[in-house]
């Protein structure tokens, strides 16, 4: 059994894989990435399905780059609306995460 540091959980993550059969691997997680991992998934949903959605839509950061040509003003705009974004981010993590 793999050991684990004070605060982290062990859980169990089912690993699909090109057989008949699926395996699965234990992964050790912290307290707080496993309910972060919570808060997304979805009402029928598994573990394992939540973190293949969750990872399979997006592709690498560094394919992105160079690929926008923006004019200074709508760089403005994305900013003003992605510091929105990340403001009613915090205040619904706020609103959700129990304080100690």
């Amino acid at each position: 059994m793999a050991s684990r540091l004070p605060g982290e959980s062990l859980i169990y993550v089912c690993a699909p894989i090109h057989t008949a059969s699926m395996t699965t691997k234990n992964i050790s997680i912290t307290d707080e990435a496993y309910e972060a991992l919570r808060r997304e998934k979805r009402k029928e949903e598994s573990f394992t399905e939540t973190i293949l959605r969750l990872t399979q839509s997006r592709g690498k950061l560094s394919d992105s780059f160079g690929s926008w040509k923006l004019s200074d003003e709508e760089e403005a705009k994305i900013k003003r609306e992605l510091s929105k974004g990340w403001k009613l981010a915090q205040e619904r993590i706020l609103d959700e995460v129990p304080r100690h």
